[in-house]
């Protein structure tokens, strides 16, 4: 099998921060890569970049909702305002997985999803399939999305829509929009589901439709509000019409809003840190399981030591993770009693 070529960590890093397409998409592919040498260079490259970068720097946006809702349209016409006003923007959209016989990739292509007329050096789209993650996003996507945000203004992940699960959008954005469909009867179940305590802002696409858009957007007012609510915070509820074009600037106001909001009251660089950690929690417990996370000391120390490196979590994570590997291979190892007590086994091994 020949030898595949790795690009060195530091000077992709560099590249990527000039905001070099080729080496943007070099940078995701290598994060994709699960291969060891790949391992240690991907961590690496996000070390690089988050010494190039501010914690506070850019905006990563989440968008979910049912299938059907028009998520994707709403995110072209979202792209195509941001383009105007001069941001160039970054896009994640995370595709439904292929059955692993059928290649075990993404089902939709993003350039059919998110449709663009022609090509601009602002904008770039990455598709992924989301490896039948329950909560609609695969575990490449945070890293991806750190990557992306090195270089982009604005960073969109799209999650599949596939399901009430999709939570974990909650832990990557600074700020997430729900995106609902009238008439469809998803939404009670929604609501009911508890996903009405994720988003910051709710659109209501399809708004041509008349009564139900808005009785669709009055449900969506009336539920009961999320348990973290902030006070300072009115989570809109916008009518919009992606094929129309209506109500998409009032709506994409919000954003740029939201984030002010964070900002102005100190909140969004904590949030980060706080989604950082959450992601390497659940990475190490995906991979190592609880047994893992107990073999270096369980949710208070794996806090700990993330809070001391609050800014570089990416590394961390490597860190932490090969204790857990050195660890499992200690507890594996036969004790030196049980080798004397079983010399047969032992020169069989």
């Amino acid at each position: 099998m020949p030898q595949v070529h790795l690009p060195d960590p530091e000077q992709l890093a560099s590249r990527i921060l000039r905001g070099e397409r080729a080496a943007v998409a070099a940078g995701l592919n290598l994060l994709d890569n699960k291969l060891a040498e790949a391992r240690n260079r991907s961590t690496r490259l996000l070390a690089a970049l988050a010494d190039g970068r501010s914690l506070n720097d850019g905006h990563l946006i989440g968008v979910t909702g049912p299938p059907g809702a028009g998520k994707s349209s709403l995110v072209a016409a979202m792209i195509r305002e941001w383009r105007l006003s001069g941001r160039t923007v970054g896009v994640l959209a995370v595709d439904p997985s292929s059955r692993p016989e059928l290649g075990g990739g993404a089902l939709l292509g993003d350039r059919i999803r998110i449709k663009n007329s022609s090509h601009d050096e602002g904008l770039f789209i990455r598709s992924l399939a989301n490896r039948n993650q329950l909560g609609g996003v695969a575990i490449e996507v945070w890293p991806m999305s750190w990557l992306l945000s090195a270089c982009f203004d604005i960073v969109v992940i799209e999650t599949v829509g596939v399901g009430q699960t999709e939570i974990d959008i909650a832990e990557i954005g600074d700020t997430v929009c729900y995106v609902a469909q009238p008439a469809s009867g998803d939404t009670i179940q929604y609501l009911k589901s508890g996903i009405i305590e994720i988003p910051d802002i709710f659109a209501v696409n399809k708004c041509d439709l008349g009564a139900p858009a808005r009785k669709t957007a009055s449900e969506i007012s009336r539920s009961a509000p999320r348990q973290d609510r902030r006070d300072d915070w009115d989570y809109p509820v916008c009518l919009v019409s992606a094929t129309m074009n209506t109500g998409i600037t009032p709506f994409h106001k919000h954003f740029d809003r939201h984030r002010k909001f964070l900002a102005d009251a100190g909140l969004l660089d904590k949030l980060r840190i706080r989604h950082q950690s959450a992601w390497v929690v659940r990475l190490l417990k995906e991979e190592f399981g609880t047994f893992g996370l107990e073999l270096i000391g369980g949710h208070a120390v794996i806090g700990e030591h993330l809070g001391k490196n609050q800014y570089n979590q990416f590394e961390e994570y490597e860190r932490m993770r090969k204790h857990i590997l050195s660890r499992f291979m200690s507890v594996n190892q036969p004790s030196s009693s049980t080798k004397k007590e079983h010399p047969d086994e032992q020169a069989t091994v």
